[in-house]
């Protein structure tokens, strides 16, 4: 699925020169460069021994990673090789992103679809910048597409020598090269987790997780939860956290992911049409309804930003019964009105302050 344009913004965080840190009441605020923006972090440095500078270099690395890694637009990545047609050497990142993809898959029911990429190129949002495509192509593309035609699991194709060329991951009689993938629709949630993890791994309990979607724990350096403003989803809103909707604050204790997806950022106008990001995989044409925005929060931030993926293909009743439906998950949805205004709905466990 097409990265969407973030919609959250980290309330009462002080805005910083990128790659500096910053010490206050014991917590560090670190900044840098990646996958197409900026990231930041702020933890609590109690009881850890790791000095800024090395938290710093560690996070690098991680994304660094990741980047050669996953990304559809470095065209060294193992991702891009693989796709372009080279035999690679899979890392587990790779292994492991592509089978929790099937999962999200199978579980969506072919609405979130990391094998679908091609169609968002046709339409203007992917890796290539073609639009408004007509019916044979989309539904030639859509023959082609699909995590319907690729294996369970990536393990399995992997030849004995550790080897794979993308021919192996396809099960079925078609273009026996198979889909190209895009990993967009979790990859910048993975990336948070990730970075969390290796935060945890050094002890940090208090952090905010800032990669495009946002993994926070504990307490900000006031002693109180974490809070994330929601955009308002009006066109012509592109700056994070100048027309807030609502504002959301963290449970104070164990971790969560929270994810807005929505479709006011990135559209354009073709012929009086406006096309929005969202593509559904399992018609191969812009998702329509009345759902500008789907926040989720979950467990994990890859969980979050899929499943609001998720909530922006099935539309507003939909979404509102998914997330009622799953004790591990809450949202905040907007939807349009008739008479042109909005109208928001929390489930019971989402925390609005405002």
């Amino acid at each position: 699925m097409n990265k969407r344009i973030t919609l959250l913004f980290p309330a009462l965080l002080p805005v910083l020169a990128l790659c500096g840190c910053m010490e206050q009441s014991g917590y560090v605020r670190l900044e840098g460069y990646a996958q197409g923006g900026t990231w930041s972090v702020k933890y609590n440095t109690a009881e850890i021994k790791a000095r800024p500078a090395e938290v710093q270099k560690g996070i690098e690395d991680i994304l660094k990673d990741i980047d050669t890694t996953l990304s559809g637009y470095n065209k060294a990545s193992q991702l891009s090789r693989l796709n372009a047609g080279d035999t690679i050497r899979p890392s587990g990142m790779l292994v492991a992103m592509y089978d929790y993809s099937y999962g999200i898959w199978k579980e969506t029911e072919g609405a979130v679809d990391v094998a679908a990429g091609p169609l968002f190129d046709i339409w203007g949002f992917g890796f290539r910048n073609d639009s408004l495509p007509d019916p044979g192509k989309v539904a030639a593309t859509m023959a082609a597409s699909g995590m319907r035609r690729l294996v369970p699991s990536m393990e399995e194709a992997i030849a004995p020598d550790g080897r794979l060329h993308r021919q192996r991951l396809v099960r079925d009689t078609g273009d026996p090269y198979g889909p190209v993938l895009n990993f967009n629709a979790v990859a910048q949630g993975y990336s948070c987790d990730t970075v969390a993890s290796y935060l945890h791994r050094l002890g940090v309990r208090d952090m905010l997780v800032d990669i495009g979607e946002i993994w926070c724990s504990g307490l900000n350096p006031s002693g109180k939860p974490w809070k994330v403003g929601v955009d308002r989803p009006k066109d012509g809103n592109n700056t994070p956290g100048a027309d807030l909707d609502g504002i959301w604050e963290s449970s104070g204790t164990g971790g969560q992911g929270i994810v807005t997806s929505g479709n006011y950022r990135k559209f354009y106008v073709k012929d009086g049409r406006k096309v929005s990001h969202t593509i559904d995989p399992r018609s191969g044409y812009p998702a329509e309804g009345s759902l500008l925005s789907a926040t989720v929060t979950a467990p994990s931030a890859a969980a979050a930003d899929a499943y609001a993926t998720y909530c922006m293909v099935i539309g507003y009743e939909d979404a509102k019964r998914f997330i009622e439906s799953r004790a591990d998950l809450e949202g905040y949805l907007i939807r349009a009105t008739p008479d042109g205004g909005m109208a928001e709905w929390a489930s019971p466990g989402f925390r609005l302050v405002k």
